[in-house]
Protein backbone atom coordinates (compact mmCIF):
# COMPACT_ATOMS: atom_id res chain seq x y z
CA UNK A 1 0.00 0.00 0.00
CA UNK A 2 1.26 3.54 -0.86
CA UNK A 3 0.37 6.17 1.46
CA UNK A 4 1.22 10.21 0.86
CA UNK A 5 1.42 12.34 3.85
CA UNK A 6 1.29 15.96 4.28
CA UNK A 7 0.80 18.22 6.95
CA UNK A 8 0.04 22.32 8.39
CA UNK A 9 -1.52 23.37 5.15
CA UNK A 10 -2.27 26.78 7.41
CA UNK A 11 -4.85 27.87 4.47
CA UNK A 12 -5.59 31.11 4.84
CA UNK A 13 -2.14 32.14 6.31
CA UNK A 14 -1.18 35.53 6.27
CA UNK A 15 2.55 36.23 6.09
CA UNK A 16 3.94 39.63 7.58
CA UNK A 17 0.67 41.23 6.29
CA UNK A 18 0.04 39.34 3.11
CA UNK A 19 -2.38 36.37 2.26
CA UNK A 20 -0.79 33.18 0.99
CA UNK A 21 -3.71 32.25 -0.53
CA UNK A 22 -2.48 32.35 -4.40
CA UNK A 23 0.46 30.60 -3.55
CA UNK A 24 -1.11 28.12 -1.63
CA UNK A 25 -3.41 27.52 -4.41
CA UNK A 26 -0.26 26.99 -6.83
CA UNK A 27 1.47 24.41 -4.13
CA UNK A 28 -2.02 22.44 -3.79
CA UNK A 29 -1.67 21.92 -7.63
CA UNK A 30 2.26 20.34 -6.96
CA UNK A 31 0.43 18.46 -4.90
CA UNK A 32 -2.11 17.38 -7.47
CA UNK A 33 0.40 16.61 -9.54
CA UNK A 34 2.53 14.43 -7.62
CA UNK A 35 -0.42 12.30 -6.29
CA UNK A 36 -1.19 11.40 -10.14
CA UNK A 37 1.84 10.78 -10.39
CA UNK A 38 2.57 8.84 -7.61
CA UNK A 39 -0.71 7.07 -7.47
CA UNK A 40 -0.82 6.59 -3.87
CA UNK A 41 -3.85 4.31 -2.66
CA UNK A 42 -4.40 7.19 0.89
CA UNK A 43 -4.00 10.49 1.28
CA UNK A 44 -2.84 11.55 4.72
CA UNK A 45 -3.34 14.92 6.36
CA UNK A 46 -1.96 15.49 10.03
CA UNK A 47 -4.04 18.60 10.93
CA UNK A 48 -3.61 21.98 10.58
CA UNK A 49 -5.32 22.43 7.11
CA UNK A 50 -6.36 26.17 8.09
CA UNK A 51 -4.56 28.36 9.96
CA UNK A 52 -7.10 29.91 12.10
CA UNK A 53 -10.50 28.49 13.58
CA UNK A 54 -12.79 30.97 11.83
CA UNK A 55 -10.58 30.81 7.88
CA UNK A 56 -11.87 33.11 5.10
CA UNK A 57 -13.84 32.11 1.86
CA UNK A 58 -10.90 31.76 -0.17
CA UNK A 59 -9.46 29.23 2.12
CA UNK A 60 -12.49 27.41 2.33
CA UNK A 61 -13.04 27.08 -1.38
CA UNK A 62 -9.65 25.97 -1.59
CA UNK A 63 -9.51 23.05 0.63
CA UNK A 64 -13.15 22.37 -1.18
CA UNK A 65 -11.87 22.10 -4.64
CA UNK A 66 -8.74 19.90 -3.40
CA UNK A 67 -11.02 17.57 -1.84
CA UNK A 68 -12.98 17.42 -4.81
CA UNK A 69 -10.30 16.88 -7.15
CA UNK A 70 -8.75 13.96 -5.29
CA UNK A 71 -11.44 12.01 -3.34
CA UNK A 72 -14.82 12.76 -6.19
CA UNK A 73 -13.02 12.98 -9.08
CA UNK A 74 -10.03 11.17 -8.67
CA UNK A 75 -11.63 8.68 -5.99
CA UNK A 76 -8.37 8.58 -3.84
CA UNK A 77 -9.51 8.23 -0.14
CA UNK A 78 -8.39 11.07 1.88
CA UNK A 79 -7.76 11.04 5.82
CA UNK A 80 -7.17 14.13 7.77
CA UNK A 81 -7.24 14.87 11.50
CA UNK A 82 -7.56 18.70 12.82
CA UNK A 83 -4.64 20.16 14.16
CA UNK A 84 -4.38 22.99 17.35
CA UNK A 85 -5.31 25.66 14.47
CA UNK A 86 -8.60 24.10 13.19
CA UNK A 87 -11.88 24.24 14.41
CA UNK A 88 -12.89 20.87 15.13
CA UNK A 89 -16.69 21.88 14.76
CA UNK A 90 -15.90 23.56 11.53
CA UNK A 91 -13.73 21.43 10.11
CA UNK A 92 -15.98 17.94 10.91
CA UNK A 93 -19.41 19.48 9.65
CA UNK A 94 -20.67 17.23 7.23
CA UNK A 95 -18.46 14.37 8.31
CA UNK A 96 -20.56 11.44 8.16
CA UNK A 97 -21.86 12.27 4.91
CA UNK A 98 -18.06 12.75 3.33
CA UNK A 99 -17.59 9.23 4.05
CA UNK A 100 -19.40 8.11 1.07
CA UNK A 101 -16.72 9.64 -0.89
CA UNK A 102 -14.10 7.89 1.16
CA UNK A 103 -13.55 11.81 2.94
CA UNK A 104 -12.65 11.00 6.42
CA UNK A 105 -12.18 13.85 9.09
CA UNK A 106 -11.33 12.69 12.33
CA UNK A 107 -12.09 15.77 14.73
CA UNK A 108 -13.07 14.33 18.28
CA UNK A 109 -11.48 11.69 20.74
CA UNK A 110 -14.63 9.49 20.02
CA UNK A 111 -13.18 9.18 16.24
CA UNK A 112 -9.54 8.45 17.81
CA UNK A 113 -11.51 4.81 18.48
CA UNK A 114 -12.75 4.22 15.45
CA UNK A 115 -10.33 3.27 13.17
CA UNK A 116 -9.91 3.70 9.46
CA UNK A 117 -9.77 0.25 7.41
CA UNK A 118 -7.96 -0.65 3.89
CA UNK A 119 -6.98 -3.90 2.60
CA UNK A 120 -5.60 -4.54 -1.18
CA UNK A 121 -6.86 -8.29 -0.85
CA UNK A 122 -3.07 -9.04 1.14
CA UNK A 123 -2.23 -6.51 3.38
CA UNK A 124 -4.45 -4.96 6.04
CA UNK A 125 -4.04 -1.19 7.52
CA UNK A 126 -5.83 0.16 10.30
CA UNK A 127 -5.32 4.11 10.72
CA UNK A 128 -6.10 5.20 14.13
CA UNK A 129 -6.73 9.21 13.75
CA UNK A 130 -5.75 11.35 16.76
CA UNK A 131 -6.48 14.82 16.21
CA UNK A 132 -5.20 17.79 18.29
CA UNK A 133 -6.86 17.50 21.94
CA UNK A 134 -5.91 19.26 24.99
CA UNK A 135 -5.24 16.88 28.62
CA UNK A 136 -8.48 18.09 30.23
CA UNK A 137 -10.92 16.53 27.02
CA UNK A 138 -9.00 13.53 27.45
CA UNK A 139 -9.43 13.56 31.48
CA UNK A 140 -12.98 14.45 30.95
CA UNK A 141 -13.72 11.39 28.08
CA UNK A 142 -11.77 9.18 30.56
CA UNK A 143 -12.81 10.07 33.77
CA UNK A 144 -9.59 10.11 35.33
CA UNK A 145 -8.39 12.61 37.24
CA UNK A 146 -4.47 11.88 36.81
CA UNK A 147 -4.03 13.21 32.87
CA UNK A 148 -2.58 16.30 33.63
CA UNK A 149 -0.29 16.79 30.65
CA UNK A 150 -0.28 15.85 26.74
CA UNK A 151 1.94 13.36 27.68
CA UNK A 152 -0.35 11.56 29.78
CA UNK A 153 -3.03 11.88 27.61
CA UNK A 154 -1.53 10.25 24.60
CA UNK A 155 -0.05 7.09 26.68
CA UNK A 156 -3.86 7.23 27.61
CA UNK A 157 -5.33 7.37 24.27
CA UNK A 158 -2.21 4.72 22.70
CA UNK A 159 -3.21 2.56 25.06
CA UNK A 160 -6.87 2.24 24.84
CA UNK A 161 -6.35 2.11 20.97
CA UNK A 162 -3.09 -0.88 21.52
CA UNK A 163 -6.44 -2.73 23.55
CA UNK A 164 -8.28 -3.32 20.18
CA UNK A 165 -4.92 -3.73 17.81
CA UNK A 166 -5.22 -6.65 15.47
CA UNK A 167 -1.06 -8.26 15.65
CA UNK A 168 -1.79 -9.46 11.83
CA UNK A 169 -2.53 -6.30 10.05
CA UNK A 170 -0.40 -2.75 9.87
CA UNK A 171 -1.23 0.30 12.39
CA UNK A 172 -0.64 3.82 11.13
CA UNK A 173 -1.32 6.61 13.68
CA UNK A 174 -1.84 10.22 12.54
CA UNK A 175 -1.54 12.66 15.13
CA UNK A 176 -1.14 16.75 15.60
CA UNK A 177 1.68 17.09 18.53
CA UNK A 178 5.36 17.95 19.92
CA UNK A 179 7.24 14.74 20.07
CA UNK A 180 10.28 15.11 21.84
CA UNK A 181 13.64 15.87 20.29
CA UNK A 182 11.79 17.61 16.99
CA UNK A 183 13.15 20.50 15.71
CA UNK A 184 10.75 23.93 15.83
CA UNK A 185 10.52 27.06 13.95
CA UNK A 186 8.63 30.15 15.12
CA UNK A 187 5.81 29.30 12.97
CA UNK A 188 4.71 26.61 15.33
CA UNK A 189 1.71 28.32 17.37
CA UNK A 190 2.99 27.01 20.75
CA UNK A 191 0.68 24.11 22.28
CA UNK A 192 -1.56 24.88 25.57
CA UNK A 193 0.40 23.86 28.23
CA UNK A 194 -1.71 23.86 30.78
CA UNK A 195 -0.68 21.38 33.74
CA UNK A 196 2.59 21.32 32.50
CA UNK A 197 5.28 20.22 28.71
CA UNK A 198 3.45 19.97 25.23
CA UNK A 199 6.22 17.34 24.98
CA UNK A 200 5.32 13.98 23.82
CA UNK A 201 8.06 11.26 24.28
CA UNK A 202 8.35 9.00 20.93
CA UNK A 203 8.83 5.73 22.77
CA UNK A 204 4.65 5.37 23.71
CA UNK A 205 3.93 4.68 19.88
CA UNK A 206 6.22 1.55 19.27
CA UNK A 207 3.13 -0.93 18.68
CA UNK A 208 2.30 1.43 15.30
CA UNK A 209 4.19 0.22 12.26
CA UNK A 210 4.22 4.42 11.16
CA UNK A 211 3.54 7.48 12.88
CA UNK A 212 2.47 10.14 10.41
CA UNK A 213 2.67 13.73 12.68
CA UNK A 214 1.52 17.01 11.56
CA UNK A 215 2.73 20.36 13.80
CA UNK A 216 6.22 21.03 12.82
CA UNK A 217 7.10 22.57 10.15
CA UNK A 218 10.36 21.14 9.20
CA UNK A 219 10.06 17.64 7.55
CA UNK A 220 12.18 15.17 9.89
CA UNK A 221 12.24 11.98 11.57
CA UNK A 222 12.21 11.34 15.43
CA UNK A 223 14.10 8.69 16.64
CA UNK A 224 13.12 6.45 13.31
CA UNK A 225 12.06 6.68 10.44
CA UNK A 226 8.97 5.60 10.75
CA UNK A 227 7.84 8.44 13.37
CA UNK A 228 7.99 11.78 10.97
CA UNK A 229 6.73 15.02 10.45
CA UNK A 230 5.97 15.66 6.47
CA UNK A 231 6.73 19.62 7.15
CA UNK A 232 4.37 22.49 5.82
CA UNK A 233 3.38 22.90 2.31
CA UNK A 234 5.17 26.38 2.27
CA UNK A 235 7.80 28.75 4.02
CA UNK A 236 5.17 30.68 6.82
CA UNK A 237 8.10 32.14 8.26
CA UNK A 238 11.97 33.14 8.03
CA UNK A 239 12.83 30.85 10.96
CA UNK A 240 12.04 28.21 7.54
CA UNK A 241 14.34 30.30 4.93
CA UNK A 242 16.15 26.83 4.52
CA UNK A 243 13.48 24.40 5.18
CA UNK A 244 13.31 22.06 2.24
CA UNK A 245 9.22 21.54 1.85
CA UNK A 246 8.59 18.12 0.88
CA UNK A 247 5.37 15.74 1.01
CA UNK A 248 6.22 11.72 2.14
CA UNK A 249 5.74 8.75 0.22
CA UNK A 250 5.41 5.53 2.47
CA UNK A 251 5.56 2.14 1.28
CA UNK A 252 4.21 -0.35 3.09
CA UNK A 253 3.31 -4.08 3.08
CA UNK A 254 3.59 -7.34 5.05
CA UNK A 255 7.47 -7.72 4.86
CA UNK A 256 9.05 -4.11 4.53
CA UNK A 257 8.53 -0.24 4.81
CA UNK A 258 9.77 2.18 2.91
CA UNK A 259 10.21 5.96 2.75
CA UNK A 260 10.61 8.69 0.10
CA UNK A 261 10.25 12.15 0.01
CA UNK A 262 9.42 14.47 -2.96
CA UNK A 263 10.51 18.20 -2.43
CA UNK A 264 7.41 20.67 -3.39
CA UNK A 265 8.41 24.55 -4.35
CA UNK A 266 6.35 27.79 -3.71
CA UNK A 267 6.00 30.24 -6.60
CA UNK A 268 8.07 32.40 -4.46
CA UNK A 269 10.68 31.75 -2.12
CA UNK A 270 10.91 33.21 1.46
CA UNK A 271 14.70 33.96 1.46
CA UNK A 272 17.24 35.88 3.94
CA UNK A 273 19.20 38.78 2.20
CA UNK A 274 22.16 40.71 4.35
CA UNK A 275 24.50 43.01 3.23
CA UNK A 276 25.28 47.03 2.82
CA UNK A 277 22.87 49.44 1.30
CA UNK A 278 24.55 50.19 -1.91
CA UNK A 279 26.10 46.50 -2.34
CA UNK A 280 22.25 45.62 -2.30
CA UNK A 281 21.05 48.07 -4.95
CA UNK A 282 23.80 47.06 -7.30
CA UNK A 283 22.41 43.41 -7.51
CA UNK A 284 26.17 42.34 -5.32
CA UNK A 285 24.40 40.75 -3.08
CA UNK A 286 21.45 39.50 -4.49
CA UNK A 287 19.70 39.80 -8.09
CA UNK A 288 16.68 41.24 -8.37
CA UNK A 289 13.84 39.01 -7.35
CA UNK A 290 9.95 38.63 -6.82
CA UNK A 291 10.88 36.48 -3.83
CA UNK A 292 9.73 36.97 -0.44
CA UNK A 293 12.59 38.43 1.43
CA UNK A 294 13.90 39.69 4.93
CA UNK A 295 16.46 41.95 4.57
CA UNK A 296 19.42 42.83 7.03
CA UNK A 297 21.47 46.12 6.64
CA UNK A 298 25.16 46.12 7.68
CA UNK A 299 25.16 49.66 7.43
CA UNK A 300 25.71 52.23 10.29
CA UNK A 301 24.87 55.28 8.90
CA UNK A 302 21.53 56.88 8.05
CA UNK A 303 19.48 55.82 4.47
CA UNK A 304 17.18 57.81 3.57
CA UNK A 305 14.16 55.91 2.63
CA UNK A 306 16.13 52.15 1.79
CA UNK A 307 12.31 50.27 1.45
CA UNK A 308 11.21 52.45 -1.60
CA UNK A 309 14.62 52.17 -3.36
CA UNK A 310 15.62 48.79 -2.44
CA UNK A 311 11.29 47.69 -3.87
CA UNK A 312 12.92 48.91 -7.02
CA UNK A 313 14.48 45.57 -7.25
CA UNK A 314 12.70 43.67 -4.24
CA UNK A 315 9.06 44.20 -4.73
CA UNK A 316 8.42 41.73 -1.71
CA UNK A 317 10.50 42.90 1.12
CA UNK A 318 8.51 41.30 3.70
CA UNK A 319 10.79 42.62 6.80
CA UNK A 320 13.89 45.33 6.67
CA UNK A 321 15.64 45.41 9.40
CA UNK A 322 19.74 46.96 11.20
CA UNK A 323 22.50 44.20 11.63
CA UNK A 324 23.37 46.15 14.53
CA UNK A 325 20.10 46.66 16.43
CA UNK A 326 20.28 42.78 16.42
CA UNK A 327 23.52 42.59 17.94
CA UNK A 328 23.34 45.59 20.64
CA UNK A 329 20.30 43.51 22.56
CA UNK A 330 21.55 42.66 25.68
CA UNK A 331 22.08 39.46 26.71
CA UNK A 332 19.70 40.21 29.97
CA UNK A 333 16.70 40.76 27.25
CA UNK A 334 17.70 38.05 24.86
CA UNK A 335 17.26 35.90 28.07
CA UNK A 336 13.82 37.29 29.25
CA UNK A 337 12.35 36.62 25.79
CA UNK A 338 13.90 33.09 25.81
CA UNK A 339 12.19 32.51 29.73
CA UNK A 340 9.05 33.90 28.85
CA UNK A 341 8.84 31.46 25.28
CA UNK A 342 9.16 28.57 27.75
CA UNK A 343 6.52 29.77 30.19
CA UNK A 344 3.15 28.48 30.54
CA UNK A 345 -0.09 30.62 30.10
CA UNK A 346 -0.60 31.07 33.48
CA UNK A 347 3.72 31.70 34.34
CA UNK A 348 2.90 34.59 31.95
CA UNK A 349 0.02 35.99 33.36
CA UNK A 350 1.90 35.47 36.98
CA UNK A 351 4.94 37.44 35.55
CA UNK A 352 2.74 40.03 33.95
CA UNK A 353 0.57 40.82 37.66
CA UNK A 354 4.32 40.95 39.43
CA UNK A 355 5.09 43.50 36.88
CA UNK A 356 2.41 45.47 36.88
CA UNK A 357 1.24 45.36 40.78
CA UNK A 358 4.61 44.49 42.61
CA UNK A 359 3.36 41.99 43.96
CA UNK A 360 3.38 38.12 43.63
CA UNK A 361 0.08 36.31 42.15
CA UNK A 362 -1.54 34.69 45.59
CA UNK A 363 -2.84 31.62 44.99
CA UNK A 364 -6.43 31.46 45.49
CA UNK A 365 -5.77 34.24 42.45
CA UNK A 366 -4.01 31.74 40.59
CA UNK A 367 -6.51 29.14 40.53
CA UNK A 368 -8.87 31.47 39.37
CA UNK A 369 -7.19 32.09 36.50
CA UNK A 370 -6.26 28.94 35.91
CA UNK A 371 -9.82 28.33 36.00
CA UNK A 372 -10.72 31.21 33.64
CA UNK A 373 -7.43 30.25 30.92
CA UNK A 374 -8.48 26.50 30.77
CA UNK A 375 -12.22 27.48 29.89
CA UNK A 376 -11.21 30.08 27.10
CA UNK A 377 -8.64 27.26 25.73
CA UNK A 378 -12.35 24.67 25.57
CA UNK A 379 -14.64 27.77 24.27
CA UNK A 380 -11.46 28.59 21.68
CA UNK A 381 -11.46 25.05 20.43
CA UNK A 382 -14.81 24.65 20.13
CA UNK A 383 -15.34 28.01 17.47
Amino acid sequence: MKILHTADWHLGKIVHGLHMTEDQSEVLQQLIDIIQAEKPDVIVIAGDLYDRAVPPREAVELLNSFFTTVSVDMEIPIIAISGNHDSPDRLGFGASLFRSKQLYLATTIEDIFKPIHFSDGTNDVYFHLVPYLEPEQVRHYFQEESIQTHQEAMERIVRQIEEEMTEQARHILVGHAFIAGGMESESEERLTMIGGTPYIDASIFKSFDYIALGHLHQPQKIKSDFIRYSGSIMKYSFSEANHKKTVTILEIDERKKTINTIPLKAPKDLRIAEGYFEELLEGKVVEATTDYLQIRLLDDGQIIDPVTKLRKLFPNILRLERKHHLVHHSLKEIQSIKEKQKMTHEQLFASFYKEIKGTELSEERAKYVEDVIQKVMVEERGK
